[in-house]
């Protein structure tokens, strides 16, 4: 096996990564447009032009961003609390009901029902690129990321958090689970149902002004531009390509690698839901481990344990994060574990499959991903040194999943 040494050279890398991000950041990639496909047919292009890569596009199902839809389920709870006020309490409690069940299946990554229901069918591209053993692996690594780009708001500024870590550090280092946004949108409807169900004046005007200002934070989302997206999530794109020029150079003995660029995250997983489900049967679970690259551009690589706006869910196979902790440290790369995330990412899709997931982000010092989801969020601003440590870290993975090849699949049956 050839050293980590003669294959990670910094300079070759942060060529990679730079050219990546460079080149895809000018290009508007909103979900489902033009741009979301023409940024997954550049980086299909570079990976076929390297020696022993297979990559396919694979056009999927989609149904735009979210926030249309989150709008429309937040007007319904403060129409409900309306209704509760001029003493429509059957009305009010069904329209409750109603946006309180919007808002669970879309935060928490449901059956998307009502979304299917009332939004038009789209498109999004997910890039999927075969590299390393093809018949005789004894083990899969499928490496995931995003190409598509979020939308800013008022909802995503950092101010309030810098000034707490400006005035309390200490307070702010203790937190590793944020705030659940999602939980300002449910409680109007579910104020909106309690009042409709005992008739009490107070809860639905208190739903109607957490209503309006919920609903407003996300319709200010809809109204607002696409950002560049140099963090989230052109970073974890630039280490596939990273990850991709490596193997290709040094195939893993013993392992197949898929690296995955996943279309329409933002609209809250609508990519990697597609690829799962295509994939499901050649994915075998006891022998297929994935990793998610999300936003790892920021000074501080963190490992997520679980995630979830509405309620948490923990990851599947904490025995891949634990090798994958095991490996940060063997290569001297600093990696903050025990965080759990409130927004959604690709990683609960697998997760929930069965799939044991490592999901690698990164946060500031005051515990916010760098320039998240806003203007900001360029490649001038990019931290390439904590990319250039993730994919490092990812390759070095791959090697270690490589030569354990079936006892760790043992391990993973175990776990």
């Amino acid at each position: 096996m050839s050293s980590p040494a003669a294959e990670l050279d910094q300079g070759s890398l942060n060529a990679i990564l730079r050219d990546v991000v460079e080149t895809l950041a000018p290009i508007d990639r909103t979900p489902c447009s033009r741009g979301e496909r023409e940024a997954a047919e550049w980086l299909a292009s570079r990976l076929r032009a390297l020696q022993g890569v297979e990559v396919a596009l694979e056009d999927e199902p989609s149904w735009g961003t979210f926030p249309p839809t989150a709008t429309a389920l937040g007007s319904c709870g403060v129409l409900a609390a309306l209704l509760a006020l001029r003493a429509r309490r059957a009305a009010a409690l069904a329209l409750a009901l109603l946006a309180s069940a919007g808002i669970v299946d879309e935060a928490q990554n449901g059956p998307r029902v009502l979304r299917r229901l009332i939004r038009r069918r789209r498109s999004t591209v997910n890039v999927v690129a075969r590299i390393g053993e093809r018949t005789a692996y004894q083990r899969t690594l499928v490496v995931i990321a995003h190409h598509d780009a979020p939308q800013t708001g008022v909802l995503f500024d950092q101010t309030l958090q810098r000034k707490i870590h400006e005035r309390a550090p200490q307070l702010i280092e203790r937190v590793k689970t944020p705030l659940p946004q999602w939980w300002i949108g449910l409680a109007g409807p579910l104020l909106s149902a309690a009042s409709a169900a005992t008739g009490r004046r107070r809860p639905a005007r208190a739903a109607v002004a957490l209503g309006v200002f919920a609903t407003a934070l996300v319709a200010d989302v809809w109204r607002n531009d696409t950002v560049q997206g140099a963090n989230d999530n052109l970073s974890g794109v630039a280490a596939l390509a990273g990850l991709a020029e490596m193997i290709a150079q040094n195939p893993v003995p013993g392992l197949r690698v898929l690296l995955v660029s996943c279309g329409a995250e933002e609209t809250l997983q609508d990519g990697i839901r597609a690829f799962t489900k295509r994939h499901r049967q050649e994915l075998d679970s006891e022998r297929t481990a994935f990793v998610n690259l999300d936003t790892i551009g920021s000074p501080h690589l963190v490992m997520l344990e679980a995630e979830g706006p509405i309620w948490m869910e923990s990851y599947a196979g904490p025995w891949i994060r634990d090798l994958m902790a095991e490996t940060a440290q063997r290569l001297g790369i600093e990696l903050h574990r025990g965080f759990r995330a409130r927004a959604s990412t690709d990683s609960v899709i697998p997760s929930r499959a069965g799939y044991p997931i490592a999901t690698l982000v990164s946060m500031t010092a005051w515990r916010s991903p760098a320039n998240y989801h806003l203007a900001s969020d360029i490649p001038a601003n990019l931290d390439y040194g904590s990319v250039a440590d993730a994919t490092r870290l990812v390759l070095e993975l791959a090697r270690s999943l490589g030569a354990g090849g079936g006892a760790i699949a043992t391990t993973a049956v175990r776990s």
